[in-house]
């Protein structure tokens, strides 16, 4: 499993674009993707709303379980992907392409995010 060098990530199995004119995509890592077996419904925040960085802001729903999904970054959400809406196993066939989940206009970013090295470490521990 490899994770996309430009990418940085958070504890809880996130991954963050850098921003673009302040807006950053959000999706799961391919890790989470695999440890909730098949993705079988997302709930997302919806555009407009504020999250906040390490809050629940939607759940995820598999074959096994339901798990929430966290926001790694303070700020407003601009899109959500109607895609994964629709098919949610595009979380799990294309977690870092199709399967992202939101964008969101960043106000604040916290200093724990993971690079794409610290963040396999932080997987195999």
């Amino acid at each position: 499993m490899s994770n996309p060098q430009q990418l940085r990530y958070s504890k809880e199995h996130e991954w963050l674009t850098a921003a673009e004119d302040g807006v950053a995509t959000v999706g799961i890592t391919e890790h989470a993707a695999n440890a909730l077996g098949d993705v079988v419904f997302v709930q997302l925040p919806a555009v407009g709303d504020t999250v906040t960085a390490g809050e629940s802001c939607g759940e995820l729903e598999s074959t096994k379980s339901v798990s929430d999904l966290y926001a790694p970054v303070t700020g407003e959400i601009t899109e959500i992907n109607e895609d994964v809406v629709d098919d949610p196993s595009l979380v799990n066939s294309a977690p870092f392409e199709g399967g992202w989940l939101f964008k969101v206009r960043a106000t604040d970013e916290p200093g724990d995010l993971l690079s794409a090295d610290e963040y396999t470490a932080f997987t195999a521990g």
